[in-house]
């Protein structure tokens, strides 16, 4: 079992990031809004962590600098579609776009800088058979871990979660009963974007300890689509987050072994699986109706 450690240990580690993005999205979309742009806030969390690192020296600083640039973002994201009302879709496209360009010019002077890793690990736990996959890995692996619990009793034992998924479900309702659906929205905004920092930020502090322009690679569009794939439930998310960054390792242990097929072909299997899955969700049209916010992506206006 030991031999399986690494590569478990490296999915975990992989599917980590993709887990707290997809969380924030999901708490985004139980509220009724859609956010397209985790891909550029995560981008954005991901260099001004690495900067914030580099100037500070540590990275539990980076980890919360990270965090508040993607809550930036998200109360920027919030002030167009919940309070101006601008389209969601289009506006999230934007942030994307905007995350993507934005990264890259504030990380011109930190192309080439790199990061040592410390080591972590559970005394005695971390001894026991396949302890070096599971417990020793970064705190950050633990909190998503412990994330997931939280967001499980918020959304299902608690009455503010029961009012967030009240606003998701019918917001005029919630707001005939008195509750500020702009605030509400625009708390589930801020946790999100916050959820897509700390994935950023994980991703060029702990994942790959370095700056490259471009490096969240799409996990921001896997995350959003993971949300769809766990049907909206925060365990589903974490098994599925684990699952995809399972399948992101093999391709490289693929290539490590020497597997006689394009490295290009290897490199595209996490987004054909994210494709794959959609389309068998999909078929199932009855089983999206039943999961899913039935005011997702619905603008709504108090004084309308």
């Amino acid at each position: 079992m030991d031999s399986f450690a690494p590569l478990i240990a490296a999915s975990i580690n992989a599917g980590t990031p993709l887990m707290l993005a997809a969380f924030g999205l999901l708490i985004n979309e139980k509220s009724g809004v859609v956010n397209l742009g985790a891909e550029g806030m995560m981008l954005v969390a991901a260099i001004v962590g690495f900067a914030t690192t580099i100037h500070t020296g540590s990275v539990t600083v980076g980890l919360m600098a990270g965090a508040c640039s993607g809550m930036v973002l998200a109360g920027f994201f919030a002030w167009l579609t919940v309070w101006l009302g601008t389209s969601q879709v289009a506006t999230g496209l934007a942030l994307s776009l905007f995350g993507t360009g934005a990264s890259a010019y504030i990380g011109i002077n930190y192309v080439g800088n790199s990061l040592q890793n410390g080591k972590f690990g559970i005394p005695l736990l971390q001894d026991i058979p396949l302890g070096t996959a599971l417990f020793k890995q970064h705190p950050m692996v633990y909190f998503s871990m412990l994330l997931c619990a939280a967001i499980i009793w918020f959304l299902y034992r608690s009455r503010a979660g029961l009012i967030l998924r009240a606003v998701g479900e019918s917001p005029s309702s919630a707001h005939s009963l008195g509750y500020n659906v702009r605030l509400i929205r625009l708390a589930a905004l801020l946790f999100g974007g916050a959820c897509c920092g700390l994935a950023g930020s994980f991703l060029s502090l702990v994942y790959t300890p370095q700056w490259v322009e471009g490096m969240v690679a799409g996990r921001g569009w896997i995350a959003l689509a993971l949300v769809t794939f766990a049907t909206w439930r925060p365990a589903r998310v974490m098994a599925g987050a684990y699952l995809f960054g399972g399948v992101t390792i093999l391709t490289f242990y693929m290539q490590g072994e020497g597997v006689p097929i394009a490295s290009q072909l290897l490199s595209m299997l996490p987004y054909l699986a994210t494709i794959v899955v959609l389309v068998l969700i999909s078929r199932n049209a009855n089983w999206i109706k039943l999961n899913i916010p039935a005011s997702l992506g619905k603008p709504f206006n108090p004084n309308s």
